[in-house]
């Protein structure tokens, strides 16, 4: 009995002690204070635990399918290059002043496609990452992914004549055009 008395009250000076440390402002939250080890370890354990749970059992559509590379091509130059950069482009306006900064997709390893569907679609908290499925349908998502992957490796030729048959099969300009990025 004396052992559980004293793990209750260990666990309430734990909860007391983060509790006062949360409520008193010390941590700073400050985009260009980066976290602590610790902090970064149990935040990206946390993303990629949740990402792989909720993104298991979607039903992933042909990504071999040209209209759609293309078409995802058009919408990554439209909203992600600012922090994702592309094929040629080394830097943005935007990219210094994000943390954790967003991981330069031309240069990484593609993540499994029903993980990038979900974290396209839902976005990712506190991270700048935005939720495109509250303005995209889940075909302009799936687009967004089939060009993901093949991303990697594309010549900045190669990424603008990508993004340039985007913007011309396919695309409604009505209820599909982004603008001149």
């Amino acid at each position: 009995m004396k052992r559980i008395t004293y793990i209750a009250i260990a666990a309430t000076a734990c909860v007391a002690l983060v509790g006062t440390w949360i409520l008193s402002g010390l941590y700073s939250m400050a985009a260009d204070a980066p976290h602590s080890a610790v902090v970064t370890r149990l935040i990206e354990t946390l993303r990629d635990r949740s990402i792989a749970s909720h993104a298991r059992g979607a039903k992933v559509p042909d990504l071999e399918a040209a209209a759609l590379v293309a078409e995802g091509a058009e919408h990554y130059a439209a909203m992600c290059v600012g922090c994702h950069l592309a094929p040629g482009l080394e830097d943005s306006e935007l990219r210094p002043g994000l943390y954790p900064q967003p991981p330069i997709l031309a240069k990484r390893r593609v993540r499994d496609p029903a993980e990038n569907f979900w974290i396209i679609k839902h976005g990712i908290k506190m991270s700048a990452m935005p939720a495109w499925g509250a303005t995209h349908d889940d075909e302009a998502i799936w687009g967004m992914v089939a060009f993901l992957r093949k991303l990697q490796g594309l010549s900045p030729d190669a990424y603008q004549q990508l993004v340039a048959r985007g913007r011309g099969e396919g695309a409604n300009q009505e209820t599909h055009e982004h603008g001149q990025h």
